[in-house]
C-alpha cells in the first residue's frame, strides 16, 4: 500500500495553489514515494562516527579586500546599461503615481 494517498497530494497541490489533473498526481505520488524509498536506503547508513556536514564538499569563501577604486572612463559605464537615459541607468518602474 502507498504511503503517499492521491489525496494528500491533492491536499499538497492545493495548499501550493496548483492545478494539477489526475495524471499528474498519480505521477507526483509516485515520484514522492521513490523518494521516500530512497530517504529510507539512507537511514539504513551507519553515521556514528560521522561529524556532522552542510555540504559533501568543503567551501571556502575567498574575499578580496573593500578597497575604492575610481573607473576613469564614466561614459564606458553607463555604455555598459541595457538602458540609459543622459548620464543615469534607466531601470523598469516599480512604484505607482
Amino acid at each position: 500500500m502507498s504511503r503517499i494517498s492521491k489525496e494528500e497530494v491533492s491536499k499538497v497541490a492545493k495548499l501550493a495553489k496548483l492545478k494539477l489533473n489526475e495524471e499528474q498526481i498519480d505521477n507526483h505520488a509516485t515520484q514522492i514515494e521513490k523518494i521516500l524509498d530512497y530517504i529510507n536506503q539512507l537511514e539504513k547508513i551507519d553515521t556514528t562516527n560521522i561529524p556532522c556536514t552542510t555540504r559533501a564538499i568543503e567551501v571556502i569563501n575567498k574575499f578580496r579586500s573593500d578597497v575604492k577604486d575610481t573607473y576613469k572612463s564614466r561614459e564606458d559605464i553607463l555604455n555598459l546599461a541595457p538602458s540609459r537615459e543622459d548620464d543615469f541607468f534607466k531601470v523598469p518602474k516599480i512604484l505607482k503615481d
